[in-house]
């Protein structure tokens, strides 16, 4: 490290930064010490964290949370997790060292601010009362079975402790999710089935190597059926591995290779909350995905986490995103390839659209255009294989859209639909679905029917949340509109008949 790296990330500082930290880092440092971070599902399978929720020792519970690889390499002081609780540092570490907590109004609120969930807790929490039988097994998920054989109707998966048998759709979605796994159990991922107590407890590369696989099935499904039917899926998968990681054993570089892999895993299952419009889920994933690449040094799998973080932001914290893309920007400085350099300038470009800020916008869509014309690269990452004309036209139109230039907006999507991209059809449906928005927002009212209309078969098999919300702000601004007309009425009609199957 040297004076002009960040000492918490290694992330090259700029040449005006006096702080000692780089933007994301300074924001990283900020919120953990104003509230306890949002973690995983899989936090709690931490091997020092298990073991001291059985002892039920909370100080343990603490110790073990405060050291997780989860908050980075250097763990949290204790002297922000006691003003987390409204105590000392010298309280919290007679807590941690002495004899257990039985005061059990003490052990919930901080139970609670901690963020443990319920079915780790030998107490009941306010509103959840303890059942003894939820704690009796030690790992609920290591008994699903599904039938190898026979038609799906015959088929029982229990899920949380719930058959798919007679359920409603939560249920069918376990189903959904627990059959899939099994899929891609028969394809060569059996660890995913497996009872955890019979898996290896030694780790190689070629269990790493499986894990690596497993992201490339995850993307190839999401082209073929969509991030709807995956998430779940997804989300299984992810916390079985992480699990499965946690008890086991291995060397230091099958290790980072690990860590790695499921800091991909990590990014693939966030992007399928995010399409599935289930973005509360996505960040914790995209958080444990940048600890993980950090600890296995893994500049290029940071980036990506980074790239991901940027574009899940961009609406609800649009300042924060962009500080996620300058810092994707500085870790890659060295290496970054042209369409890497292109896809941090747009999320840049679209964020600055957000906040309104006309002249940023323009300045980073120059450079993601100039950056674009230098072509594809041999080196490229490929979660950047979608960054083409196509990709720049849709930002494009996406921020004038931001902007209030619906005409402007407009021009850009049906360059799209001129010149369409046929290996990135999700894409193309989703910019033509905003095409009939800025076509609403100029005052067309039949051309934007005409194309919602036109677009509406396609958006039915696609199983993206995401392009069906927005489909459906059409449905509602055109079903709203004071000039009906024959084509928005028809548009009406198809579209609620489609929801309606």
């Amino acid at each position: 490290m040297t004076h002009a790296n960040c000492p918490r990330c290694g992330g090259r500082l700029a040449r005006d930064n006096d702080s000692g930290r780089c933007t994301p880092c300074q924001a990283a440092e900020r919120d953990r010490l104003s509230a306890p971070p949002v973690v995983p599902a899989t936090f709690w399978e931490h091997e020092p964290v298990r073991r001291a929720l059985a002892e039920r020792h909370l100080g343990r519970v603490i110790r073990a949370y405060r050291c997780h690889p989860y908050h980075g390499r250097v763990a949290l002081p204790q002297t922000v997790v006691a003003g987390r609780f409204g105590i000392t540092q010298a309280q919290l570490s007679r807590v941690e060292n002495g004899p257990p907590l039985v005061h059990l109004d003490r052990l919930a609120h901080w139970a609670q601010l901690l963020g443990i969930p319920a079915s780790c807790l030998w107490f009941g929490l306010p509103g959840q009362p303890y059942r003894a039988d939820d704690h009796a097994a030690d790992d609920r998920h290591a008994h699903n079975s599904v039938a190898e054989q026979g038609e799906p109707a015959a088929m029982a998966v229990t899920v949380d402790g719930a058959s798919t048998q007679g359920g409603g759709a939560t249920d069918r979605r376990r189903f959904n999710a627990m059959a899939a796994l099994a899929g891609l159990a028969a394809a060569g991922h059996p660890y995913l089935l497996t009872d955890p107590a019979n898996v290896p407890r030694n780790i190689g590369m070629e269990q790493v190597r499986l894990a690596s696989s497993l992201v490339q099935d995850f993307r190839r499904a999401d082209a073929a059926v969509g991030a709807d039917q995956l998430c779940d899926v997804a989300v299984q998968a992810h916390a079985r591995l992480s699990t499965w990681a946690a008890r086991a054993t291995y060397s230091r570089q099958v290790g980072d290779a690990l860590q790695s892999a499921l800091a991909d895993l990590g990014i693939q299952a966030s992007w399928l909350a995010t399409d599935a419009e289930r973005r509360h889920e996505a960040r914790p994933f995209l958080n444990e995905a940048i600890t993980r690449a950090r600890i296995a040094d893994d500049p290029r799998m940071e980036v990506q986490a980074l790239t991901q973080l940027s574009m899940l932001l961009r609406d609800s914290q649009p300042g924060e995103s962009l500080h996620c893309a300058e810092a994707a920007l500085r870790v890659s400085a060295r290496w970054a390839t042209p369409r890497l350099t292109t896809l941090l300038h747009l999320r840049r470009a679209h964020t600055y659209a957000l906040l309104t800020d006309a002249g940023g916008f323009s300045r980073e869509m120059t450079k993601a255009r100039r950056e674009l014309e230098r072509g594809p690269h041999e080196d490229d990452l490929g979660f950047v294989d979608f960054v083409n004309e196509q990709e720049v036209n849709g930002i494009q139109g996406l921020s004038y859209l931001a902007l209030d230039k619906p005409d402007r907006a407009a021009q850009s999507f049906r360059a799209i639909i001129a010149n369409p991209s046929p290996g990135h059809r999700r894409n193309q449906v989703y910019y033509t679905v905003h095409l009939s928005e800025a076509a609403y927002r100029q005052g067309d009212i039949n051309e934007a029917a005409r194309i919602a209309l036109s677009v509406l078969p396609a958006v039915s098999q696609m199983n993206s949340g995401r392009i069906s919300r927005r489909l459906a702000r059409v449905r509602s601004n055109l079903a709203a509109s004071r000039q009906a007309t024959t084509a928005t009425r028809q548009f009406v009609n198809a579209y609620d008949q489609a929801v309606s199957v």
